[in-house]
């Protein structure tokens, strides 16, 4: 098993056409989707976003970190929510990703998540950050 992220990502039209959906709707169409993945047993984690404008941005590109109150670059930057599942294969992911409930327009960017044991064994913060996970019940 691995765990991948789908990463849901609007256009601007894509984005109208979810806003116009009323809320109910969405939460139900969203919620069966949810229960698939629940049911399923790949569920880790699904969470959107909140409206861009309410962000900030902190940018590394000088020598000092600049910091830039939302709303902030192009609507096919952003990415307005997630999910984190636990699927067999890439392309277990992918045939997720497409029963997404996402507008036309909307794209769906699938990262696999590495594991702690992926990394030297032996560095003093993969030491750490190992014995955090079993402190916290993440192993």
């Amino acid at each position: 098993m691995a765990k991948y992220m789908l990463i849901m990502r609007a256009t601007d039209e894509s984005l109208a056409k979810m806003m116009s959906t009323p809320f109910e709707e969405m939460l139900e169409t969203v919620g069966r989707f949810n229960e698939e993945l629940i049911r399923a047993g790949v569920l880790v984690a699904a969470e959107g976003l909140d409206d861009p404008a309410q962000g900030v941005v902190v940018d590394f590109g000088g020598e000092t970190p600049v910091v830039t109150d939302g709303p902030y670059g192009e609507t096919k930057e952003l990415f307005g929510g997630f999910y984190l599942i636990d699927v067999a294969s890439k392309e277990e992911a992918v045939q997720w990703a497409r029963r997404l409930p996402a507008s036309a327009g909307a794209k769906c960017e699938i990262r696999r998540v590495p594991t702690i044991d992926e990394f030297p064994q032996d560095n003093e913060w993969v030491i750490r950050e190992r014995a955090w996970r079993e402190r916290t019940g993440q192993l």
